[in-house]
Parts: structure tokens; C-alpha cells; sequence
């Protein structure tokens, strides 16, 4: 259940609650991604609770294959094998259709993949994530559909859609029969439906038309941050979001920047997740309030600020530039570590941020104040 608290008046951009089985989510939030349970930079699931994370996502296709979603569901699900006490949300395994699209053969009753750890087969079709997801016993388990490659041919973006359309109804089926049995873990799972086609507005506009009447817990953009251009990824999401229903979360998969996420959700976006900060942070580069900072440059090898002086994180509170750029230099794991939590800490903060300023009406001008500097590189 969606509570709609605020609206802004320059913008699309709105305040809410997500009441869910596991706790509310305030909106816009940031998801936390936790692809095979943890957090990769070896943050763990209490560290998450400290940087302000509100939910958690992991990935269907990756623990299917290790250590396995019965294994899971035989240890009481996901959250508490993780330790991770809020909501959680289950990528369906779809985005891997994409990205192992050497490994994949997609057919109507679903994918065969080759498994990118052994090469063994694996199938998954829609009934098969949502069972899977089942197991894992997740807060939002997300439907399987195709994401495909920007730019792509109309013709085969549509078949794409029409399948994806096709998927999501037998995933609605399937965690409906699921929801009645009563050893499943978590009957009040629910499912969000998933918006693609590629880079043309009418197909867009036609999938989001055709899944909003499947009534769904919540509804996502999929597909984008695939290949597109940042304008082209905003143009879809203005001819999307007016079809949303307006009483449902509106999740953009995968994306992204901090400028993405203040234009999108300028646009009426409500939830993202990406592995940016963390993947970022493993390189050496800090989102900071003054724009990304690569902290491997030897500038910082006798700077005794913290990565951001206004910054509360923990790395930030108890350490210097120098000892972060002495610790990538000698190849420790910590430089990983206190970097995930400063940027995992920045995005966090940055959408708490973002719902004060849309309760006092400000969101106008924080908008104007973060997006000059929000990409700019040090």
C-alpha cells in the first residue's frame, strides 16, 4: 500500500510511504545492492541498518546457483539468512537474460542459460523465479521478463514486450497458487510488474498500459541503462510515467548516477537501486558534495581531510584521505570497505535529503544546487 504524502508543484517528484510485510519504505529511496547476499566490499547486512538503508536487494539467478534458494528457504529465507531485518527485494533473474546473453537461449516457456560458474544448464522461466523467489522468501520479488540490448530492431523489441506481457501473467498465476499453500514462507510476497521497450515510446506506452490492469503491488521501468543515452533514458520515463498508476511504487531499474536520480525523480520516479557506489568505490572514487573524487590521485597522499568534510560516515568520521589513498596504494582490502560505506552512506543520505526537501518544498532548490555538481569529477 502506497500512502502519498506531498506532491511537488514544479515537478513529478512525490513524497510517500510503502507500507510493507517487513516495515514501511519512505519515498524516494535508494535499495542496496546485495546481489548474492552481501554487500560487495565486505559490508554486511547490520552495516547497512548504520548507513540508513532502507531495503535490500538481491538476485534470483545468483543464489539459485549458489548456494541455492532450497538451501535458503531451509535456513527460514533470505532475510534471515542475511541477518537483514527490513524489506527486501528479489531481482527476478531476468536482467541476466541481457547481461549473459552469450550464455542464453531465450524460447516462450523461458531461458536456457549455461551456467556462468560451471557451465552446467540451468532453465528459468517465469514460474521458475517466482518459485525461486518464493524460497528466498523476499519482501517485493520482481517479475521475469527480457531485458534487450539499446539500440534493438522494432520488430524484435515488440515480440520482446508481447513475451514479457505473456511472462508476467504466468508469474502473477504462479505466486497467487503459491500464496495459498501453506508452508510458503512468505505468503504476502508481492510481485511488481516490469515496464520494457527498448528505446521506442509506443511500445513503452502500450507495455505500461497492459500491465497496469494487472492490478500489481508496483510497477518498474526495466530496460534502461542499457545503451541508451541519459536523454533518451528521461524521454522514456516521461511518455512512462503518465500510464503508472498513480496509487503504486514506481521503481527505474538499475539506474543510476545521482544526476540520474534527481532528474527521475523529477520525473515521478519513487525507488532505484544500482551497484554504482559499490562497484565505484572498489576503483577508488567517493561521491562527495562536491562532485566524485578519485581518491587514488597522489594529491591525497598528504591530505589529512576526510574524503567529504561534511559527510557523518563512519570512514569519514575516522579517517583521512591520506590513510584511503594509502590503503588502495598498498592493496589493502579496507580501502574497499571504508569507500562502500562512504558512498553507500552518500546515496542514502542524498535521498534522505531529497524527501526532506519535497516535505518543506524546497525540492526545486536542492535540485538546483546538486545537479551542477552531482557528476562532476574532481
Amino acid at each position: 500500500m502506497l500512502t502519498i504524502q506531498k506532491t511537488d508543484p514544479a515537478s513529478r517528484a512525490r513524497l510517500s510511504v510503502f507500507a510493507t510485510p517487513h516495515g514501511e519504505v519512505r519515498l524516494p529511496a535508494f535499495m542496496n545492492v546485495a546481489t548474492a547476499g552481501a554487500i560487495r566490499g565486505g559490508l554486511s547486512a547490520c552495516d547497512l541498518k548504520e548507513l540508513g538503508c532502507q531495503v535490500m536487494l538481491s538476485n534470483t539467478y545468483h543464489l539459485h546457483l549458489r548456494p541455492g534458494d532450497e538451501k535458503i528457504r531451509a535456513l527460514g529465507g533470505l532475510r534471515k539468512f542475511t541477518g537483514w531485518e527490513g524489506p527486501l527485494l528479489t531481482d527476478s533473474g531476468g536482467f541476466q537474460v541481457f547481461s549473459l546473453a552469450p550464455l542464453r537461449k531465450i524460447r516462450e516457456e523461458g531461458v536456457y542459460f549455461a551456467s556462468h560458474i560451471d557451465g552446467r544448464r540451468i532453465f528459468m522461466g517465469p514460474e521458475e523465479s517466482v518459485r525461486i523467489q518464493s524460497n528466498l522468501a523476499s519482501t517485493v520479488a520482481m517479475a521475469f521478463d527480457e531485458c534487450v540490448q539499446n539500440p534493438n530492431t522494432y520488430d524484435y523489441v515488440k515480440q520482446s514486450v508481447d513475451r514479457t506481457v505473456r511472462w508476467l501473467i504466468r508469474c502473477k498465476s504462479e505466486m497467487e497458487r503459491l500464496s495459498r499453500i501453506e508452508s510458503t514462507l512468505n505468503p504476502a510476497q508481492m510481485l511488481f510488474g516490469i515496464n520494457q521497450g527498448g528505446t521506442y515510446p509506443d511500445l513503452r506506452t502500450d507495455c505500461m498500459k497492459r500491465i497496469a490492469e494487472l492490478d500489481l503491488p508496483g510497477y518498474s521501468i526495466g530496460g534502461l541503462a542499457v545503451g541508451e543515452t541519459a536523454e533518451e533514458m528521461y524521454h522514456i520515463i516521461e511518455q512512462v510515467e503518465p500510464h503508472m498508476p498513480k496509487d503504486k511504487p514506481r521503481y527505474l531499474m538499475g539506474v543510476g548516477t545521482p544526476l540520474n536520480i534527481l532528474e527521475s525523480v523529477r520525473r515521478g520516479v519513487d525507488l532505484f537501486d544500482c551497484v554504482m557506489p559499490s562497484r565505484n568505490a572498489r576503483h577508488g572514487h567517493a561521491f562527495t558534495s562536491e562532485g566524485v573524487r578519485n581518491m587514488k590521485n597522489q594529491k591525497y597522499q598528504t591530505d589529512d581531510l576526510p574524503v567529504d568534510p561534511g559527510c557523518l560516515c563512519p570512514a569519514c568520521r575516522n579517517h583521512s584521505r591520506a590513510y584511503i589513498h594509502h590503503l588502495i596504494k598498498a592493496g589493502e582490502m579496507l580501502a574497499h570497505r571504508l569507500l562502500v560505506t562512504h558512498n553507500l552512506w552518500y546515496y542514502n543520505h542524498l535521498m534522505e535529503d531529497i524527501r526532506a526537501a519535497l516535505d518543506s518544498g524546497r525540492f526545486d532548490e536542492l535540485y538546483r544546487d546538486l545537479a551542477p555538481v552531482a557528476a562532476t569529477r574532481i
